[in-house]
């Protein structure tokens, strides 16, 4: 059982000024942090969780209040997810934060060790913590430079969470923080909107993404960064998909708010990856091709740039039956002429997707395809836009 010291001591002082409503000790150890909250009056109720059976049985031979349970669990692997307004307002989180060694006993490693690296411990908390926590309460969590404080930021906002340094602490080898930690204001208005299982899926120039489960279905959200000069580009993107999914361009738009919006979640591969899988066959190949430049045309003749199309890798995505769906539209805006079959053109000719579709014996005369590039941007007719499409096969 890892006695206190102080990382505890520091975070102690944060507990009992800050600990309120139902509060959700993680790693209770020695118990002093779940004693420490018991004295507040603002405090209802004190779950204490410890991997450790002998910790736990520990505190509940020391700890005797009526407000106070302790149980056995692996983070939150056994801890029932509370009902609605049944939340925790507070969660406090001690963790094991330093990397662990080669050899290090089991005993040794759930003391201090937080992972391979210090943080993963740290990682797997935050995957799992929004289910347990109210919309407005607050997460203490101590940790150390020696886990990687870029690496700890940045898993917060991963999990569309902000946080506030309450705290910090100098010792021999390291400094010591101590966070406040909320939900941030994208996240609350999602989950009551009843988006649960938000998780990060990427991040982009502009936007963050994040998966979720919405009315039983798997849904990506996109939310604007805050950290960047550039704003308004993810409502650019609504306006645009809202006039875009009427020519069944772009994936579904489900709904959306101030600076972020959900759509349907695509599964599939992008483009490239999807050239080079084994099941693909050739007639697959220019079959989404051809269902680009399709859209492309639509979207030429709509007056909207979608800009990116020469180097679209990671825009456009082949799900179930081969269909192909644009992604990413912040930039897209109307344009007297707009170039997106001819720079999708650029693109098919390019070394970027030649030797992905070299794999499938296609050869691509690439003068042929910028002379009927050349010939579509000078007059845009149904005719001139086929002649492509029959050179592709």
């Amino acid at each position: 059982m890892y006695e206190p010291a102080e990382d505890s001591f520091l975070i102690q002082k944060e507990v009992k000024r800050l600990a309120k409503g139902r509060v959700l000790d993680m790693g209770a150890g020695s118990g002093i942090l779940a004693e420490t909250a018991l004295k507040s009056k603002k405090v209802k109720s004190v779950l204490g969780v410890d991997i450790k059976k002998e910790a736990v049985e520990h505190c509940r031979n020391s700890i005797k209040s009526k407000k106070a349970k302790f149980m056995v669990s692996d983070l939150f692997t056994k801890v029932p997810k509370p009902k609605p307004g049944q939340l925790f307002d507070t969660i406090i989180f001690n963790p094991p934060y330093l990397p662990e060694q080669e050899g290090e006993l089991w005993e040794l490693k759930t003391n201090i060790a937080g992972g391979k690296h210090g943080y993963e411990t740290i990682s797997r908390f935050l995957s799992g913590v929004n289910e347990y926590l109210a919309p407005d309460g607050i997460i203490l969590l101590l940790f150390s430079t020696i886990t990687g404080k870029m690496q700890v930021d940045a898993l917060i906002s991963q999990h569309m969470m902000e946080f506030e340094q309450l705290n910090k602490m100098n010792i021999s080898f390291e400094q010591l923080y101590v966070y406040r930690i909320r939900k941030t204001r994208f996240r609350k208005v999602l989950e009551k909107k009843g988006v649960a299982k938000i998780a990060p899926l990427g991040k982009g120039h502009r936007g963050l993404i994040f998966t979720g489960m919405w009315n039983r279905k798997k849904i990506t959200i996109k939310v604007q960064r805050q950290d960047i000069d550039a704003k308004g580009t993810v409502d650019n993107e609504v306006v645009q998909l809202k006039r875009l999914n009427k020519h069944g361009i772009g994936p579904k738009l489900l709904f959306y708010g101030k600076d972020y919006f959900a759509y349907e979640y695509i599964g599939g591969d992008f483009i490239r990856q999807y050239f080079d899988r084994k099941d693909v066959k050739k007639s697959d190949v220019t079959a989404v091709l051809k269902a680009v430049f399709e859209q492309m045309y639509k979207m030429d003749h709509l007056g909207l740039n979608k800009e990116e199309m020469h180097h679209p890798v990671k825009h456009i995505i082949v799900g179930k039956g081969n269909r192909p769906v644009l992604l990413d539209f912040e930039r897209c805006k109307p344009k007297t002429k707009p170039h997106n079959v001819t720079q999708f053109a650029q693109f098919v000719i390019s070394g970027k997707l030649l030797p992905h579709l070299q794999r499938h014996n296609i050869k691509m005369n690439m003068l042929d395809m910028l002379n009927l590039a050349r010939k579509y941007s000078e007059r845009r007719t149904r005719e001139n836009f086929d002649a492509i499409l029959e050179l592709l096969g």
